[in-house]
């Protein structure tokens, strides 16, 4: 049950990855760093809150504090990146760090601690911390692209009005066993 787990943990790593990719290639350069509001988050800056957030938590997350002392936070909320390119390599890295650290997990160690900023967390607590924590923060950059793109934005679910469809469509399949993503990412 333990490798279904991180099987299970990688997949849905992988679809807020997939997410936040299919976001971020329908915006343009410049939508890239609107900020809607004074002092609200552009995407960029999500971006590299994020990155600098899974650099920080999986490099050596077994051994290290997940809060290191190279990693400065306040300036993850400064959007100086010098183009697209440096923004998305970026996102790459942070994502490249994360995957590595649970590609090499084992089921044994899923019980072991670790700890961010001295708060002790099973793996298995810290891996539900992250995946919320990725989640919330892709989840705003996907709604910030609606708001952008508005009647020009491609669904990146299922599109308004054809919820039937989608059922229909999923109800001709034979019954099995499968995660919602499979399809999306190959």
């Amino acid at each position: 049950m333990d490798t279904t787990l991180l099987h299970s943990y990688q997949k849905q790593f992988a679809y807020y990855r997939h997410l936040g990719e299919k976001t971020m290639a329908q915006l343009t350069d410049a939508e890239l760093f609107v900020e809607a509001t004074a002092g609200a988050n552009s995407v960029a800056i999500i971006v590299k809150h994020l990155s600098g957030n899974m650099k920080s938590r999986w490099t050596d997350f077994l051994t290290t504090d997940g809060e290191k002392p190279w990693r400065n936070r306040d300036a993850e909320f400064v959007a100086d990146f010098a183009d697209r390119a440096a923004l998305e390599k970026a996102w790459r890295e942070g994502w490249e760090e994360l995957e590595k650290a649970v590609g090499e997990l084992q089921p044994a160690q899923l019980a072991a601690v670790i700890y961010i900023r001295n708060e002790g967390h099973l793996v298995v607590e810290a891996l539900n911390r992250q995946l919320a924590h990725y989640a919330y923060h892709v989840g705003q950059m996907v709604l910030l692209g609606k708001q952008l793109k508005g009647e020009a934005w491609q669904s990146l679910s299922i599109p308004k009005g054809k919820s039937a469809d989608y059922n229909a469509r999923k109800f001709r399949e034979e019954k099995g066993m499968r995660n919602f993503i499979d399809g999306l990412l190959e």
